[in-house]
């Protein structure tokens, strides 16, 4: 079972802030009344008057923390591992990149419910999301946008009958290859994309509704994508993936900065 960070960040935030408001307005006034009805007295009992409980202490500490993360990373930018291959070339296991949270415009945290529009998806973005099937988060691109007619045939994408060009770059290894890498051009977007030479694929064709979009990876023979599980709610978009900021191989490999640079 997922941890919803989320709601555990908005909740922390909240209860600190509660608990700091109501010992502010509450509870100090009646320590300082204590301390100016006690009159004369040395500053060692003013302090031990005066000393906030546990909670106030631990909480006046965190809450300006969590506050400054919760709106980082609500409405600004959120750090996301990629956790499968289903990106590659593009992005690799191990890469930890920036979604741009308000790119897709700003939403309210944990409900998503989107409150100030900004812009929309186009073909060819990478976007995070959450899927219909699953309540995690899911990195994909989008290449099918509402009105959008997509068609995949022979490992080739149509879009509104119109063919995404397709450039052959290299097979790998050189000698019986795994995959075939090309850069493909979706919409004004260049990026890599890999295919299994050894896998078929049969024709299959979707009318992308208002509201929805449709997603696939780039590692085209070995992502679970919108062909297998359908199209991605407008309600259930993250936002957008900008860059890779660091790269960690699994085991204890230290963290490298070879992959850094804006995703494309």
């Amino acid at each position: 079972m997922s941890i919803n960070f989320p709601l555990i960040l908005v909740l922390a935030t909240a209860f600190t802030g509660i608990v700091w408001l109501v010992d502010h307005l509450v509870f100090r006034p009646k320590r300082l009344g204590r301390v100016a009805a006690a009159g004369d007295i040395d500053e060692e009992s003013r302090k031990t008057i005066l000393a906030e409980p546990i909670i106030v202490e631990y909480s006046v500490s965190f809450f300006p923390v969590l506050a400054i993360v919760l709106v980082l990373r609500s409405f600004l930018f959120e750090p996301f591992q990629i956790p499968t291959g289903s990106m590659i070339p593009t992005l690799a296991v191990g890469d930890f990149i920036l979604v741009n949270k308000f790119t897709y415009g700003i939403r309210l945290p944990v409900v998503g419910t989107k409150i100030v529009d900004i812009a929309e998806p186009k073909n060819g973005e990478v976007m995070v999301f959450i899927p219909p099937h699953q309540d995690v988060y899911f990195i994909k691109r989008v290449v099918g946008i509402p009105g959008d007619t997509v068609r995949y045939q022979d490992k080739t994408l149509y879009i509104n009958g119109k063919q995404q060009n397709q450039t052959f770059l290299a097979q790998i290894p050189p000698v019986d290859p795994r995959v075939l890498q090309y850069r493909e051009k979706l919409g004004n977007v260049e990026h890599l994309i890999q295919r299994n030479p050894y896998r078929e694929t049969s024709v299959d064709e979707w009318v992308i509704p208002e509201g929805h979009y449709f997603m696939m990876g780039d590692n085209r023979d070995q992502s679970s994508d919108s062909r297998y599980w359908g199209l991605v709610s407008e309600h259930n978009i993250v936002g957008k993936a900008v860059a890779i900021w660091l790269h960690k191989k699994p085991g204890l490999r230290l963290p490298e900065f070879s992959r850094n640079g804006w995703i494309q």
